[in-house]
């Protein structure tokens, strides 16, 4: 990781530093105050949003010099999140810690560097993500080897990592309750190579290792408290879990099925082992709608869909999400091919307003984007652009999912979108519900008489075009 030359950090306005440096005065007893601030070169967004568990906390605007800071009069110690967005990543508070970052958001991971009360822990899970992406990197031969060699191969580097991690708890002397992160951070992406190696090695070479697997290949999974609330969000863990999921729900014998039958079945698997699985009532609520979700937006197989959802119901004790989920399978079973497009209100830049059907008298192709996502409104735009030029019988609309309109407006006229058809969601939740929008890289393909073509597909799918001939 890259060290943070010194007069970067000396451009903190002398007010910040000085209550960074002072806070200590501050602290006594019960008083669970902190700070948290620094500085972000490049910004692609004009705030630092700091959030929990998905939830924005705090909005952190950034001064004319790019720093900001913000002081916590109780903030609870744990694991948050810091994003200038797209990008995020995580920063630990202890009781009363002072933090600071810097960040350059051209390089977003790999210049992060803490400062100040609380930075070596931070620092720490810095490096260990560092390290687990520079070896996620060297994979990818890696998963064509034998299972001795396999296993020497990423058992040398766990070993590695594991010293560094005691070394690091040694010296720093950190709390039992960062010791949960400390330690998964480490664990985790090993446990995440081993579930994947008989999946991808057989991809890759037809060989199927299963059967000549250690009888304790898997010994590790009894040692995982899968019902931490802790690690519910934490991102090593989360994809563990989904990629031991798919690997204990897969179904033998799988040429029996169609790939639909085949999808449902494994996903039943996962609902029935997570509901077995995880003891935690509000972890399990968020591991099966999570599964949920997925196969949702993934199979739009509707007898299907009804047979996963009655398990899902069975399982779910979370209202909400059961509410919301519904009205994501009701969305889905309106948009399958050859049905009505559902129509939705939309806003034109002059500020009127326009209904969906009415916009569609040709074939259409509607893409989303946001302009916190600046990378993908602009390889969007850049596509569609191409897309516009081969397929002069379809109109492209882009439809802009913002709350703030005005942002929307700023976005039009700073990147100028030449003639593609622009327009803003005039109310979100209308559009999830009967569009089944939950992600940005969403498109949707129209035929002239408004009927659907394919409601389920990306502009970034190596098979998009298919669709449009």
């Amino acid at each position: 990781m890259k060290e943070v030359p010194f007069y970067k950090i000396l451009v903190l306005p002398a007010l910040l530093l000085s209550l960074l440096t002072s806070c200590k005065k501050e602290f006594s007893g019960e008083n669970y105050v902190a700070y948290f601030g620094g500085e972000v070169s490049n910004p692609t967004s004009p705030f630092v949003l700091f959030c929990k568990n998905n939830v924005v906390l705090d909005s952190i605007p950034l001064n004319k010099d790019n720093t900001f800071f913000i002081k916590f009069d109780s903030l609870t110690p744990g694991l948050y999140t810091f994003k200038n967005e797209p990008e995020y990543q995580y920063v630990y508070f202890d009781k009363n810690d002072s933090i600071k970052v810097h960040i350059d958001s051209k390089d977003f991971d790999e210049s992060i560097n803490f400062c100040g009360r609380g930075d070596q822990k931070n620092n720490y899970l810095m490096e260990m993500y560092l390290r687990n992406e520079k070896d996620k990197n060297n994979m990818f031969e890696v998963f064509d080897f034998g299972i001795d060699k396999f296993n020497n191969y990423i058992n040398k580097t766990n070993k590695e990592n594991e010293k560094f991690y005691a070394s690091k708890k040694e010296e720093i002397k950190w709390s039992e309750e960062f010791d949960i992160y400390a330690k998964g951070i480490v664990n985790f992406p090993f446990y995440t190579k081993k579930e994947i190696y008989p999946i991808i090695h057989k991809m890759r070479t037809g060989e199927d290792v299963t059967c000549k697997l250690p009888k304790n290949y898997y010994s590790f999974r009894k040692d995982i408290n899968f019902s931490n609330e802790s690690l519910v969000e934490f991102s090593p863990f989360v994809m563990y879990l989904d990629h031991m999921l798919n690997n204990v729900g897969a179904v033998n014998y799988h040429n029996h099925f169609t790939d639909v039958d085949l999808a449902l079945k494994i996903n039943i698997n996962k609902l029935n082992i997570a509901d077995t699985l995880i003891k935690n009532k509000r972890v399990r609520n968020i591991v099966i709608n999570n599964i949920a979700l997925k196969y949702l937006l993934e199979d739009q197989n509707m007898v299907n869909n009804q047979e996963f959802l009655k398990t899902y119901y069975k399982y779910s004790t979370d209202t909400s999400k059961k509410n919301e989920i519904l009205k994501i399978g009701n969305a889905i079973q309106l948009l399958t091919k050859g049905k009505k497009l559902p129509d939705v209100q939309l806003v034109t830049p002059d500020g009127k307003s326009i209904s969906s059907n009415a916009l569609i008298t040709k074939n259409t192709v509607l893409f989303f984007w946001t302009e916190k996502l600046t990378s993908h409104l602009l390889a969007a735009h850049k596509k569609v652009l191409d897309f516009k030029t081969k397929y002069p019988n379809y109109n492209f609309i882009g439809i802009n999912l913002d709350d703030d309109s005005n942002k929307w407006k700023s976005a039009l006229k700073k990147y100028n979108f030449g003639t593609i058809t622009e327009l803003h969601c005039a109310n979100f939740e209308d559009i999830k519900t009967k569009w089944a929008i939950t992600k940005v890289h969403r498109t949707l393909i129209i035929n002239a008489d408004k009927t659907i073509k394919n409601g389920f597909t990306n502009m970034f799918d190596l098979h998009f075009e298919e669709d449009l001939k």
